[in-house]
């Protein structure tokens, strides 16, 4: 391959590696894309090629779909909750407001409601802004049909979407108080920081202890929250998918990760990750682009 392609390649892969996350919710899965997307753009004729960065959104949007469409039996048969795999980020990815909504826990359990096509499309125009010609050629329909299902999809993710009424401020400081609480016992001040009707999730994916339904209500969670964890538990802060959040460290072993949604003040839904499989890109801040 020559040293031109090779460089737009590199010079996209962030973009590539963010389109094909956000699509799968697997930075695995999308790492098993970006290197199929190799492969095939070794085999092109680049000189024929007039825009890189199109081409090669437009084969990893092909790819990712295949991927998307091969991976709904292993999504059935998962053991409990099913959560995306969480990204350790750098805190710059919090200041593009739209990117780091756009891989936000709560947005990308919305995403997974989508078909395949709608997720694709929803993806590429709006976060990433693609005219919908190249959406067209990306998904393999007609421009019209494209715009049709973007509709659609927008419809869809706006009904579903979390509709917080706090800022970015307020939303810190609510998730450090949870940490702090957690961290410390405070059962007064976890209570007056989680919402009545508060959800929790825990994904072990069958590997580890974890709750296989969500839990509801302030309550039950907090129940839940003082039986599982041990004495020894530290909760280090780190930011994971754009938004602050908390790793689990229990002696010197990363034992998992917990994101928040905050909304009107308190947090309504808890995530957290403890399938061993899912931590391998929470070590190292990963790179996301638009």
């Amino acid at each position: 391959m020559s040293a031109p392609a090779t460089e737009a390649f590199v010079a996209h892969r962030n973009l590539l590696f963010t389109v094909a996350y956000e699509m799968l919710g697997s930075a695995v899965d999308a790492e098993d894309v970006l290197q199929e997307v190799w492969v095939r753009w070794s085999g092109v004729a680049h000189d024929e090629v007039r825009d890189r960065r199109a081409y090669l959104v437009r084969i990893t949007t092909r790819l990712a779909l295949n991927h998307l469409r091969g991976g709904a039996r292993r999504r059935e048969d998962y053991v409990g909750a099913w959560l995306p795999e969480p990204l350790l980020t750098v805190p710059d990815v919090a200041e593009d407001v739209e990117l780091a909504d756009s891989v936000s826990t709560a947005m990308l359990l919305v995403l997974e409601t989508l078909p395949p096509v709608e997720r694709a499309v929803f993806v590429l125009r709006e976060v990433f802004d693609l005219p919908y010609d190249e959406i067209a050629a990306a998904v393999d329909k007609s421009e019209a049909a494209v715009r049709q299902v973007a509709h659609r999809a927008r419809s869809h993710v706006q009904a579903r979407r979390p509709r917080s009424s706090v800022t970015v401020a307020e939303r810190d400081a609510v998730i450090e108080r949870f940490r702090l609480a957690a961290e410390t016992g405070d059962l007064q001040v976890l209570m007056d920081v989680l919402a009545p009707d508060v959800v929790l999730m825990t994904d072990g994916g069958g590997k580890v202890k974890a709750a296989l339904n969500p839990i509801r209500g302030r309550d039950k969670v907090l129940r839940f929250l003082t039986a599982v964890t041990p004495d020894a538990l530290e909760l280090v802060p780190v930011w994971l998918n754009g938004a602050p959040g908390v790793q689990f460290v229990v002696g010197s072993r990363r034992d998992g990760v917990g994101t928040m949604l905050v909304e009107d003040g308190v947090v309504t839904r808890l995530y957290l990750v403890r399938n061993p499989d899912k931590l391998s890109r929470v070590g190292e801040p990963v790179p996301l682009a638009r």
